[in-house]
Formats: structure tokens, C-alpha cells, sequence
């Protein structure tokens, strides 16, 4: 502990002694680039914006560094420093690493925010913080940053944001997953409003940062030679035992691809972010922020004895009826959709219009197979980026024709792999989120089997969201978590992180995530389904009693995933 004070104090005296012009370090030493080996003395670097001035590399820097070499002198204003981090699962350790992070970044959590300008222009702005736990995502990120969009949207401000994060938080489990859908939320809350979003996406931004808030930019920018992408390349590489380009998930190749609207090295994007914000007035609006939220009285249910990890094999099993055998028994004068209209129609995805009773709906599932040549066909349930991208035309389709939706899913999460990035993965995701969110026609989530992280989420915006007793919902599997934080995946590990994420139906339930737990009729699948449907079938009419105010209300049942965050 004495030697990690040291470093740190060593650290924060010299890491933030900035003036306009870029950072001036104390000690004027020789600093080596990593990519070029030239050597430049820090005080060089520091006025060129931590950039090599030899071949450009750009060094990652702090939120406070990022702010003060690229905002107006004295602009920024802080707030929302009073919310604190509770440890919402009691997770093994991560009292320890929020001390860890606090300590080596100097900050409270991993983002900032506030209010700053560029050039005299005003912006409402958002810096991760990529020393506090690697810029992760938990519930107080994701809550300062749904009310910065909010607060945004209220004082008639752009958005302007720095993304740097390796994804959703594990240790607060699900609760970290619903952060992405929350602030998505709150994007599309500042943009029906008028607000300009910019993204600034830096080396690396990962995961559900991502598959979110980052990629639903009006205008989305790159600094060069970032690491841009959903799944690890070290995750791709060991999934499809295939070696990746050395461009892979970099913001060159994200460009080539159609991702980003152009790379701005940091020397420039002090004037470059000006000139956006010039160019773009943010048109009066008279829409108010809605401060009441959606409650549901809380019912009992008596759910089984097996263990966390144990429901995870149930959810997981072979034998358990997928989405086409719920949709098959479910919905009458059923008609199939196919295609994204952009590139493929993925087979995991399924999708159509049918008869609920006397009501038409249009059908979602995520389809995992049902014997080995439908598995291999469906990716084993883990959808590609045209999934998501056909789920989201089916949808709008309901909208325009004022049908609901009912989804169902059941995913280990999306698909792994070099083409899913290549066709944008993470952006596909962010979409759904979004659209979703702001969708003018209720939505019944019905997680049958596995919820698995992002790719689960990109079917869970809904009104409300029911679970079978035996499903379970997680951040990510138990398997990876294990892996990540302890080094091993053996069962023992794998039940200990399944038991510590906090995953089972009754956990959703008691978060606020789940509304309903479905018993599971062993043996009586069509008695199930029969009752599934009548319970559907009622809770539409209570959700359309809700018209013209429900998508107001579904994003209202996502700001109150904020309600066990502490205020100082």
C-alpha cells in the first residue's frame, strides 16, 4: 500500500500541471514514443497535446488532462460530484478496486461531467476516465450521464463527449447492462429536443460503451489509431481461432467501413469541435422534463431451489422449447419476415406478424436452434448486426401500423466475431437501444432461456420485462466474469461468480429490472404458453391505457435503475 501512495503521489504531481497550450510537466525528462522509439522531452510532447511530435501517436491522457488541453481556460464547471458508488451486489472486491481506481486516477468515478466551451462555443460535456477501472461503466456513470443529457436537453446545450472505456462494469452485473439502455434513453431524451451530440472516441472504447452511448452520435469522431470495437480482439481471435488484421477494430478501419464520420487528430479537434458546434443552433423546444416515475406494486413468487449456476445450465439446456417453439404455439395466421433491407437476413433472429387471440402483434425472438443443423444456421443463437438491424425494421413496422411487440429472448449474447465488427456490431446494438426507447407503441420483453449481456439488451427495451423462473440475465456469462476477475473458469469459480453477478429471475425482480417471473411448467408447455398469452394479452391493455405517453414511460422505467445511487 505504501509503495502504490508513492506512485500515485509521484503520479499526481505531475500528471495535471497544464496551461492552454497543452500540459507542462515539472521536470523537463526525455520521454520515449512507444510506436516511433524517438526520444522528445516531456515538455514537447505535453505542448503538442500528449502527441508524438515525430509520428503522431497519440498518448492516452486523464479526463482532467483532456479537458484542460482542449476546452477554453477556465470553462469547465463540474457537477453531479455528489453521487457515490455503493457496491449494489456486495461483489467480492470491488470495494477494493473502487478505492484502486480512486486513488490512480484522483477521481470520485470514470467519467466527468459538466459544462465547458471550445472556441466561446457552450457545450454540456462528458470525459471518461480511462485510470478509474479502465473507463468501466457502472450505475453512477451511467447515471451521471443520463442526467447530463437531461440537463442538457432542459438548458438547450450540445452534447459534446469523450469516450474511453473498456465496457459495462461486472461487478454491479446486470445493473452496469441496464446503464446502456438508460443512457441511450437519455440520448434520444436530448435529441426528440433538438440537441446536437458529438463523440469523441479514444483509444479504446469497448464493449457496451460501445454497443451504446458512443456510437449514437448526430456526428461521431475518432482520434487516430484508436481501438474502436464490442468484443476484445483477444476474444475474437480465440472464438473464430482466426488471426485478424493488424488494422482490425482500429478508427482507420471503422472509417473504411462506414462507422465514423472522420478522424480528427487531437491537435486539431479543439477547433474542429468549435466549428461543429458553430454550425449547429439548438432549436427552441417547449417539452419538459417528465419527473414522475412508472411504480408497479411488487408480487411474491416462490421460485425453485436450484443455485444461481445451476439455473444457468437449466437456461442453457438443449432440451428447453426456443423462441419458433413459444411463437408456434403462441400466435395464430403467423406470417415471417425476413431480411434487413441492408445487408442479410439472419437466421437468429426471427421475426414476423401474427395473431395474439383477436389482437395482431409483431413477433421478435431470438432463435438458438433445435437441433444442430438449425444451431449451426442460427449461430447457436447469437446474433449478427442484420439481426439486430431486422429486428429494428419489424419494429418501426409495428410502430407505423400500431401493432405491439412482443420479444423473446434466449442468447449467450451476440455474435463474436471479425465480421459482426467489420458489419458493426457495436453500432447495430446502439441503435436498437435507442430507437426502442423512443418507439410509440408498447413492447413485452420475455427472456425464455439465457439473457446474455449487450446481445440480450438489444431485444430488452420494453415496457416490462418478464422472466421464466429459470432464466437468468447477466453483464456478462459466469464463465467469462470467473476468467476476467480471478483467472480461472473452473465450476467452482463459475458458480461463485454466478451466485456474486446476482443473475437469477428473483434478482431481476428485486432490482427493479423484471416486473414479472413466469413459473415453468415442466411437462405442460402448451398450458404455459395458453397462460403466457393471456397475461400478455392483458398487460397490453393496461400498458395502452398509458397512450399517447408510452414511450415516455418505458424510459421512465429506466431512470428509476438509478434509485440506489447515494447522494453526499
Amino acid at each position: 500500500m505504501i509503495r502504490l501512495q508513492n506512485i500515485v503521489g509521484l503520479f499526481r504531481k505531475s500528471k495535471n500541471n497544464l496551461e492552454e497550450g497543452g500540459i507542462t510537466p515539472v521536470v523537463d525528462e526525455k520521454m520515449r514514443c512507444p510506436v516511433c522509439k524517438s526520444f522528445e522531452t516531456k515538455r514537447n510532447v505535453a505542448k503538442n497535446k500528449m502527441v508524438c511530435p515525430s509520428c503522431g501517436h497519440h498518448f492516452r491522457i486523464s479526463a482532467r488532462t483532456r479537458v484542460k488541453a482542449l476546452c477554453d481556460k477556465g470553462s469547465f464547471r463540474e457537477f453531479l460530484t455528489q453521487l457515490s458508488t455503493n457496491d449494489p451486489l456486495n461483489f467480492p472486491g470491488y470495494d477494493v478496486k473502487l478505492e484502486s481506481g480512486k486513488m490512480g486516477s484522483g477521481e470520485n468515478e470514470a467519467v466527468l461531467c459538466g459544462r465547458a466551451s471550445f472556441k466561446g462555443q457552450e457545450c454540456a460535456l462528458f470525459v471518461m476516465e480511462p485510470q478509474f477501472m479502465m473507463g468501466s461503466m457502472g450505475s453512477v456513470v451511467g447515471e451521471k450521464l443520463a442526467r447530463l443529457f437531461e440537463y442538457a436537453a432542459e438548458e438547450k446545450l450540445p452534447v459534446v463527449g469523450f469516450t474511453c472505456s473498456g465496457g459495462a462494469r461486472m461487478q454491479e452485473g446486470i445493473l452496469s447492462l441496464m446503464q446502456m439502455a438508460k443512457v441511450s434513453g437519455a440520448v434520444d431524451y436530448h435529441s426528440k429536443r433538438g440537441g446536437l451530440y458529438i463523440t469523441v472516441l479514444t483509444d479504446p472504447t469497448t464493449g457496451g460503451v460501445t454497443a451504446s452511448f458512443a456510437m449514437l452520435g448526430d456526428i461521431i469522431l475518432s482520434e487516430p489509431n484508436a481501438t474502436i470495437g464490442f468484443a476484445g480482439r483477444r476474444v475474437i481471435e480465440q472464438t473464430t481461432k482466426k488471426k485478424l488484421p493488424d488494422d482490425f477494430q482500429k478508427a482507420e478501419f471503422l472509417l473504411e467501413h462506414g462507422f465514423v464520420d472522420g478522424i480528427v487528430p487531437r491537435t486539431q479537434l479543439r477547433k474542429t469541435i468549435a466549428t461543429l458546434l458553430r454550425q449547429h443552433e439548438m432549436k427552441e423546444h417547449s417539452a419538459a422534463l417528465e419527473d414522475a416515475l412508472f411504480r408497479q406494486e411488487a408480487k411474491k413468487y416462490k421460485i425453485n431451489m436450484l443455485s444461481p449456476y445451476e439455473r444457468v445450465l437449466t437456461a442453457r439446456s438443449q432440451d428447453r422449447p426456443t423462441a419458433r417453439a413459444y411463437i408456434e404455439k403462441m400466435f395464430t395466421d403467423r406470417t415471417e419476415l425476413h431480411g434487413d433491407r441492408k445487408y442479410a437476413d439472419d437466421q437468429a433472429i426471427v421475426g414476423g406478424i401474427g395473431m395474439l387471440g383477436e389482437m395482431p402483434v409483431t413477433f421478435i425472438g431470438i432463435e438458438r436452434g433445435r437441433n444442430l443443423e438449425e444451431r449451426i444456421q442460427c449461430n447457436f443463437g447469437s446474433p449478427m448486426p442484420e439481426g439486430y438491424r431486422k429486428a429494428l425494421r419489424l419494429m418501426k413496422q409495428a410502430e407505423k401500423f400500431h401493432r405491439p411487440i412482443i420479444c423473446l429472448v434466449d442468447t449467450a449474447g451476440a455474435f463474436c466475431g471479425e465480421e459482426a465488427e467489420e458489419r458493426g456490431q457495436g453500432q447495430a446494438i446502439a441503435d436498437n437501444l435507442m430507437e426502442m426507447m423512443a418507439l410509440k407503441t408498447p413492447i413485452i420483453t420475455v427472456v425464455i432461456g439465457e439473457g446474455g449481456s449487450g446481445g440480450a439488451l438489444g431485444l430488452s427495451v420494453a415496457n416490462r420485462l418478464y422472466m421464466l423462473e429459470n432464466a437468468v440475465f447477466s453483464v456478462i456469462s459466469p464463465e467469462g466474469c470467473a476468467s476476467i476477475l480471478w483467472g480461472e473458469a473452473s465450476l467452482e469459480a463459475s458458480a461463485e461468480a454466478a451466485k456474486c453477478l446476482c443473475i437469477t429471475a428473483e434478482d431481476m425482480k428485486r432490482f427493479g429490472v423484471a416486473e414479472r417471473i413466469l413459473p415453468e411448467k415442466f411437462g405442460c408447455f402448451e398450458e404455459m404458453c395458453n397462460e403466457l398469452k393471456e397475461t400478455l394479452r392483458g398487460d397490453f391493455k393496461e400498458i395502452y391505457k398509458d397512450s399517447p405517453k408510452i414511450s415516455e414511460k418505458r424510459y421512465e422505467r429506466f431512470r428509476k435503475l438509478g434509485s440506489w445511487i447515494e447522494n453526499k
